[in-house]
């Protein structure tokens, strides 16, 4: 990683991201997983932090290969959570 992608993914970084999105209920998938999570018994910390997990893949691969921030596939991400398998691909 290099020092740009670095700032761009520290866990206070992302955490605060997946915070401002519930707060501006963009994109929805976001509170929708919140929601969720919290309701089958994770814990509004941990939840937040599976949810940073998922957009750190999204980050990664925009600063990787200058791709565009693909809004699906976070959303598929989010869709699986608590599992956290995919993070292994």
């Amino acid at each position: 990683m290099d020092t740009e992608q670095d700032s761009y993914m520290t866990e206070e970084t992302l955490i605060e991201t997946v915070e401002n999105q519930i707060a501006d209920g963009e994109p929805r998938k976001v509170k929708e997983t919140l929601m969720r999570l919290v309701m089958t018994g994770t814990p509004r910390e941990e939840a937040i932090q599976w949810m940073a997990c998922a957009l750190a893949i999204e980050v990664s691969d925009v600063m990787q290969n200058n791709a565009s921030f693909n809004q699906a596939r976070y959303a598929q991400h989010l869709d699986a959570l608590p599992n956290l398998d995919w993070m292994e691909d």
